[in-house]
């Protein structure tokens, strides 16, 4: 491992060297593509310095260790090379991890999908919560929420929305959020007071753009246009502009209606249908991958019930990896990070343990 670190290391001084080259920096192409490499090669050549500066400091410690008598000087370094001991393990398990195979989608933008489930109005509403969820999430770390299609309730919930997140890392942030999201609260319409239990299902896509894969030919679509229209059957304008797109070999129909002219509309349906494409063929690529891992966060099926939300507790609880929190409020108002590093760590573990086997 620690050959092809300093490999890494030695082609990051190189890339340090070129992009001074003047005949480098005049070549836009070229000098785009060096700093794409070396922003790629910084993390883990910082990480593999940081490794050695504890290495040097343990050698240094033990060294001093061996040569002093004094007691309470003898503490001190003790503690040094604990230090710097637990730095290394640390370090290097972070190495392995960062050597990994990364998920090509990582940096990607999203298509998200949230759908109501069980539950009627109770669960359209609870839609529209998660929707605030992720919309005030991609706020906060400057990524961009535009709606591609909605069928909103006329109570302020939906029954189905499915919007575009474009941001840097937006599908390695969110990619662990597929799957049912189950609700237990008491229903602004329950005059009793009886506790409901409501689900959702989301599924997040990435991008499919500019993917082999995904190439579509002309002759398995067809599109329809009808006029957009919004809660209640009221007419969002009087145009048919409204896109609705079939996939005729998978069945697939995506419809979209947010936006007023047609052109835009039939765009982002595309986009929609080449992000379930993908999707397909992802999951005939990951199936057996999946099967073999020891331990997983979850198989991004979005039949899989992945967590719930109890409101009368204040509790959340993702039950693929046992974790429960007591924020709820902040929670369902974006701040989700904390349950989002939780699944990434799970699942980088489980693949390191999968390549150590």
């Amino acid at each position: 491992m620690f050959e092809r670190i300093e490999a890494i290391e030695n082609r990051f001084e190189e890339l340090n060297m070129r992009l001074t080259d003047p005949s480098v920096i005049n070549d836009q192409e070229l000098y785009l593509k060096l700093m794409k490499e070396h922003s790629e090669l910084s993390e883990i050549v910082e990480k593999f310095r940081e490794y050695k500066a504890f290495v040097t400091t343990l050698e240094e410690a033990r060294q001093m260790r061996e040569e002093n008598s004094d007691p309470e000087l003898a503490e001190m370094i003790d503690a040094e090379i604990e230090e710097a001991s637990s730095g290394i393990e640390r370090t290097e398990r972070e190495l392995k991890i960062l050597l990994m195979p990364k998920d090509p989608n990582d940096e990607k933008d999203v298509i998200v999908e949230i759908r109501s489930g069980a539950g009627g109005e109770e669960a359209a509403l609870f839609a529209a919560v998660l929707f605030r969820m992720y919309t005030h999430y991609a706020e906060a770390r400057g990524w961009t929420v535009s709606i591609i299609d909605s069928n909103p309730t006329e109570i302020g919930g939906f029954k189905e929305i499915v919007f575009e997140i474009e941001g840097k890392g937006a599908y390695s942030r969110l990619k662990f959020e597929s799957g049912v999201h189950r609700v237990q609260r008491v229903p602004t319409t329950e005059s009793s007071g009886r506790i409901h239990t409501s689900t959702a299902t989301v599924a997040v896509l990435p991008e499919a753009d500019d993917v082999p894969e995904v190439d579509i030919n002309p002759n398995d679509i067809e599109v329809d246009t009808y006029r957009a229209s919004g809660a209640g059957g009221q007419h969002v304008n009087k145009t048919s502009s409204a896109i609705r797109i079939t996939h005729l070999p998978s069945g697939i129909v995506v419809t979209c209606q947010d936006q007023r002219s047609q052109h835009k509309n039939r765009d982002k349906a595309m986009r929609v249908l080449k992000a379930r494409l993908y999707e397909i063929e992802m999951q005939k690529h990951t199936s057996d991958i999946a099967e073999n891992r020891k331990s997983q966060v979850g198989t991004g099926d979005r039949s899989e019930r992945i967590r719930t939300y109890n409101f009368p507790q204040r509790r959340v609880t993702d039950h693929r990896i046992g974790f429960t929190m007591y924020r709820i409020e902040d929670f369902v108002n974006g701040d989700i990070d904390e349950v989002i590093d939780a699944l990434i760590t799970t699942d980088q573990a489980s693949r390191l343990a999968g390549e150590e086997d």
